[in-house]
């Protein structure tokens, strides 16, 4: 798993006054988690964003925050839809000795000669499976190899998987 580093500033700055931020080039964030009180930060947006774009929701961050370090996960991502920019991160901060509860993304790989041979269809009814773990244990994704489906009908049950 890539380690990311993200350094941030504390901010005072809340409510409508924040888009004077993002012209500043500045992206709005918040650090909270249950041994952590809610911190309003501010990243630099564009280093910010190239490394976020990276980022699998289940992938550790670690946020520099005026010389105090925290170990997050992304929990959500707010984007402007029309300039494809983002515009709020919300960071969930963990304690490394505690279990965690998250979704993590399966990928699919291989070929199915199902669907090669007899152009069938294939369903993916499961885009990510909820994990319980340590945060060091975290997988960014699953990967599962659908070249065992054979013949139309063939199924990858989530016992198969793990």
């Amino acid at each position: 798993m890539e380690k990311v580093l993200l350094k941030a500033k504390k901010r005072d700055v809340t409510g409508k006054q924040v888009k004077a931020l993002r012209r500043a080039g500045e992206l709005p964030a918040v650090i909270y988690g249950r041994h952590v009180e809610p911190i309003a930060i501010s990243l630099e947006a564009h280093s910010a964003g190239l490394a976020l774009a990276k980022l699998t929701s289940s992938s550790l961050v670690t946020l520099d925050v005026d010389g105090t370090e925290f170990t997050a996960i992304v929990r959500e991502k707010q984007r402007n839809f029309i300039k494809g920019v983002l515009t709020h991160i919300d960071f969930l901060a963990l304690d490394l000795t505690e279990k965690i509860r998250t979704k993590v993304r399966l990928t699919y790989t291989g070929v199915s000669s199902a669907v090669k041979d007899y152009s069938a269809v294939l369903v993916h009814r499961l885009e990510a499976l909820e994990v319980e773990c340590l945060p060091a244990d975290l997988p960014e994704r699953i990967t599962v190899d659908i070249s065992t489906l054979k013949e139309i009908g063939n199924n990858i049950h989530v016992r198969d998987i793990i």
